[in-house]
């Protein structure tokens, strides 16, 4: 059986495994390389400095590796990275990263993209996150493992999604959302911890309990940011499971942005 369809152009330069499927009128680039096991679509352009790793599923009518929306690019060769696993729905947009930023826009391993969902340039995003339908990132934002954006969701550039935290459909995301937080509304507040998520991912009772004392902390109790870190950190004491998703709620709160804030 062909793996590439007749129709499709394979531009002289790009690098493909003999195992890469590519579908009717696909369009691939001279700087781009895909791994084992990938499946590329009908109707789909990749270009630019766009790497793609091993066993994904890119369905028909993408655009990936395409030149950042953002006026200062002048053609520097900046790069798109995709990892392992993924799915990327129909009608996706991933951008290159930009000279401005960190010149690499970057998707992890075993995510789920479904249809329209836009990365623009120096995005990165982690693993195992979902983004439904039309989930839309401005440039630079950075997302953590294991989160889940609602259908709609837009989030403004320079923001920073946690590990684990949830959107609402139709959230607009303007600040920080920290780890393990639900948010909702336009813009965002927070409406409560992903528990359910916490408990099939394999947290322990010990561990859940902490990220409810966290949220407690943070949204329930009427406390000031430097406040409510310096009872999240004494969590760890009577919860010494709960060390790893302390120190990582409270490095997420020490890296937060001044200008923004987060998610309150």
């Amino acid at each position: 059986m062909t793996l590439i369809h007749p129709t499709a152009i394979i531009e002289t330069g790009a690098e493909l495994d003999s195992s890469v499927t590519v579908g009717p009128y696909t369009v691939i680039g001279p700087h781009v390389k895909v791994g084992a096991g990938t499946t590329i679509g009908p109707h789909c352009v990749l270009e630019g400095h766009t790497t793609i790793g091993c066993d994904n599923h890119i369905f028909q009518f993408n655009s990936l590796g395409a030149i950042p929306q953002d006026k200062k690019y002048a053609g520097e060769p900046c790069e798109l990275v995709i990892g392992d696993r993924n799915t990327i729905r129909e009608f996706c947009t991933l951008n290159i990263g930009s000279p401005g930023g960190t010149s690499v826009t970057r998707v992890g391993d075993d995510n789920w993209l479904m249809a329209y969902v836009h990365v623009a340039h120096d995005c990165h995003v982690g693993n195992h996150t979902i983004f439904a339908n039309n989930s839309q990132l401005a440039g630079h934002v950075q997302v953590g493992d294991w989160v889940i954006l609602g259908g709609f969701t837009v989030v403004h550039q320079f923001v920073k999604i946690g590990a684990h935290s949830l959107t609402a459909m139709c959230t607009l995301l303007f600040a920080d959302l920290p780890p393990f937080v639900m948010c909702q509304g336009q813009p965002a507040q927070a409406r409560s911890m992903n528990y359910e998520g916490l408990r099939r991912r394999g947290f322990s009772p010990e561990r859940v309990s902490a990220v409810k004392l966290m949220h407690k902390a943070l949204y329930r109790e009427d406390l000031t940011l430097q406040v409510a870190r310096a009872r999240i950190a004494d969590l760890v004491t009577a919860h010494p499971a709960s060390r790893p998703d302390v120190e990582m709620m409270l490095a997420f709160l020490e890296d937060a942005s001044l200008q923004r804030g987060i998610v309150r």
